[in-house]
């Protein structure tokens, strides 16, 4: 991290410690457990940092990347894994007593949630089959274990070097001892339909006291020979004598090397003080959490307003190392490569894993700028090394891989927002080069999700000759998703938010190429029946066509969802649907259609094909209409988007229970960072990417919400929100005033937030009229 980077985190330390002087830190409100019984791999988190490299915690489930990973409801632990990411997982431990290798080979060991601490950066709880405490912690890549085992037992600790463990079959492994205390090795993780190459994770092992013995197995059975643990189902066993009940582990983690691993570990784990490090974990989690307080409305809305806040920082993750070096494994060798070093000799950024930034616009792409801009920073400059090392700026990349999960161009929002909101420590001319290059053929564009070896699934050779994506698309299929109202949708916003970029960067023949393509929404509006419909290569309509129906053309969506995704012109779609009025009274009998369904598509991932849920009109458990609420602002009706997006937040948002939060698809920060939008009242409809970029002001729950701007790149110290009047009946904002003058349209401009000010608005039972 650099001088810049330290400085920003002091002043946010220094920040977090108003919260120090109450008994309410923002650490210990999370709850982790929120929406955990619907858990997937790399969802639950405890003992890990902000975008950590670690993510250590328990594993109940262990098979698939949905549904597995820690789950609320089921009783035992099988491992204690380090990596859970993005089609990624990695070495699972996990201290046992008195165990054979004989056999089955099943270690699990029920546990109770009676002994559980669960809180940001550690994890405690108790294995009941062998009476052993397990506390976790972690720095961002090293892994810290203490285990307590009863007196006179026997002390042993399982490796898993094999076998399937959430998303991956761990298809080989080795370990070498290289003293009595310190172990190395590596895993394979095998390919998968989303991430086509072998990707190699390293480890390095240190304990504070000798292994006795080491044995192991693999598909050839039980070996005592170090070299002969390996293969798809093996594993080792370390066992210790009984000086002492406690036991400590550090494991180091680095995608590049076991010498790498091994720098990471010395480098960020060099004592074995782990109350310290606990400590220090909790304390960076409160620095970024704390960047936003809230005040007023119950403790339980708190509660769940920074468990919200908790997951926007959860799911991406570093890859690179403390030094800077990483894997490139775009061209499907694994390579080592070098981040840029400043002038004290430190990397000038990280490199990281992530899901897609299919959704983004609406939800980190105002979050992070705005209260993380050096994360954005940091995620822009990670792109454009992929783009240097594979030739695409990626939407999804997995351990150095690219997964083309999705569609689109989904980080060309992401990129555009940054640099339109002051966002400037990056290459501009390589990220425009990129993204041009996304946006015309032989781009990201072209690719449909996860079509590794083509570049036909995308449709996009129509889409730039006939104006649509046809649907099908007659060459057959090639990947996911081939959707095509939603591929040309998704393209019009995407070409949209690059003609901001071009005019921003004076190149007027840019500006005007995809401005003229932004249009194209218009070509999937069928006028007929006034929906968004599908309609094939000759032109001619899906029939007979139902807006309900899920999956028919419309991504992980139906007709109806579908249909609002025209974020950079609403006034045209409300156009072709015959006024504004029209289609304010359309979405409007949408919501109240929605309601009745509880605003999802069920509560959890797999209900969303549910015959009756599948058919919701506006579903908020998924990306394609998450920004319906604030179109009714857009299209100037503010009430009614302060009355649904409170109404939302009040059924969906607000639990705290392990059944409930996110319906099991939170997508690596996107649902958390929506919430936390909604609940302090902000919200960007185009994704902030025209010149400086508008805030719609919403109706926040709370009485006070302050934002600490960060001082490297915002003028202002403070962004204050203040409500008057406030409870969960006065949703309406009957007046606004930003630094005692009326603001009567209720959005403010970036530069104005980032300046500093505050915003009063006096809450009202009833509608302003």
């Amino acid at each position: 991290m650099n001088l810049r980077y330290c400085l920003a985190f002091l002043f946010f330390q220094i920040s977090a410690f108003a919260f120090s002087q109450s008994n309410e830190s923002p650490a210990d409100l999370v709850n982790p457990y929120v929406d955990s019984k619907n858990s997937r791999w790399f969802f639950f988190n405890t003992a890990t940092r902000p975008f950590g490299m670690v993510n250590l915690s328990p594993d109940t489930d262990t098979g698939g990347a949905w549904g597995s990973g820690y789950r609320y409801d089921s009783d035992s632990i099988k491992g204690l894994s380090h990596v859970h990411a993005w089609q990624l997982s990695g070495l699972s431990v996990l201290p046992v007593s008195e165990v054979s290798l004989e056999g089955k080979r099943n270690f699990a060991s029920p546990f109770s949630h009676e002994t559980e601490i669960v809180q940001p950066g550690y994890h405690q709880l108790t294995l009941d089959r062998y009476g052993i405490r397990v506390e976790l912690t972690s720095t961002l890549r090293t892994g810290f274990h203490k285990y307590t085992f009863p007196k006179e037992a026997k002390q042993q600790v399982v490796i898993r070097l094999g076998g399937m463990l959430g998303p991956s079959d761990i298809i080989d492994g080795e370990l070498t001892q290289v003293n009595k205390t310190t172990l190395t090795g590596h895993l394979i993780n095998g390919p998968t339909v989303r991430r086509p190459n072998d990707t190699p994770i390293f480890f390095a092992i240190k304990l504070n006291r000798n292994i006795a013995e080491i044995s192991g197995w693999s598909e050839n059975g039980v070996t005592s020979t170090l070299s002969e643990i390996k293969g798809k189902d093996s594993g080792a066993l370390l066992t210790f004598d009984k000086s002492t009940e406690e036991l400590l582990m550090k494991v180091g983690i680095s995608y590049v090397s076991v010498e790498q691993a091994m720098l990471n570990l010395d480098t960020e784990l060099a004592h074995w003080d782990f109350n310290r490090i606990r400590n220090e974990s909790f304390a960076e989690w409160n620095s970024y959490l704390g960047r936003i307080k809230v005040e007023g409305a119950t403790e339980k809305d708190r509660r769940r307003f920074y468990t919200d806040l908790f997951h926007a920082l959860q799911g991406r993750r570093t890859i690179s190392d403390v030094n800077g070096k990483y894997a490139d494994l775009t061209s499907g060798t694994h390579l080592t490569k070098q981040i840029p070093l400043d002038e004290a000799g430190k990397p000038k950024f990280r490199h990281f894993n992530s899901d897609s930034f299919w959704g983004a616009q609406w939800t980190i792409n105002t979050l992070w700028h705005l209260v993380y801009p050096e994360i954005t920073e940091e995620f822009v400059n990670s792109m454009l090394r992929y783009y240097q090392d594979g030739g695409l700026i990626p939407r999804g990349p997995s351990g150095g891989n690219y997964t083309y999960v999705m569609t689109g161009a989904s980080s060309t929002p992401f990129i555009v927002s940054a640099y339109q909101k002051g966002i400037r420590g990056f290459d501009i001319e390589l990220a425009y080069e990129g993204l041009k290059k996304n946006h015309r053929p032989g781009g990201i564009m072209e690719k449909a999700g996860y079509e590794h070896k083509t570049y036909l699934g995308g449709g996009f050779s129509y889409y730039l000759k006939n104006g649509y994506v046809p649907w099908p698309i007659p060459e057959g299929n090639f990947g996911y998703h081939q959707d095509g109202p939603s591929l040309t949708l998704e393209y019009a916003y995407q070409d949209w938010t690059l003609a901001q970029l071009a005019k921003a960067l004076g190149d007027k023949a840019g500006e005007q190429e995809f401005l003229k393509r932004s249009e194209n929404y218009k070509n999937t509006f069928d006028a007929e029946t006034s929906w968004m419909r599908p309609r094939n290569v000759d032109g001619t309509w899906k029939t007979p066509f139902d807006p309900y129906e899920y999956n028919a053309g419309f991504n992980e969506a139906n007709g109806s969802q579908g249909t609002w995704f025209v974020p950079h012109d609403l006034d045209g779609l409300a156009e072709l649907m015959g006024g504004k009025e029209k289609a304010i009274e359309r979405l409007n009998t949408s919501f109240v259609e929605s309601e009745k369904l509880g605003f999802t598509s069920g509560t959890s991932h797999s209900q969303e094909t549910h015959p009756e849920y599948r058919r919701i009109p506006i579903n908020y458990g998924n990306q394609p209409s998450i920004q319906t609420a604030f179109i009714f602002h857009k299209l100037g009706r503010p009430d009614l988007t302060q009355y649904w997006s409170r109404a939302i937040v009040r059924r969906i948002y607000s639990d705290l229970s392990p059944e409930n939060g996110y319906n099991g698809d939170e997508d690596q920060g996107l649902m958390g960072s929506l919430a936390v939008l909604m609940k302090i009242g902000l919200f960007q409809m185009n994704g902030g990417t025209e010149a400086d970029p508008a805030y719609q002001i919403g109706s926040p729950i709370f009485d006070k919400i302050t934002i600490a701007l960060n001082p490297d790149y915002y003028s202002g110290k403070e962004f204050i929100i203040k409500t008057e009047g406030n409870s969960p009946s006065n949703v309406y904002v009957n007046s606004a005033n930003w630094k005692n003058q009326t603001l009567r349209h209720l959005e403010l401009s970036h530069s104005q937030i980032t300046s500093g000010g505050e915003l009063k608005l006096e809450m009202s039972e009833t509608p302003k009229k």
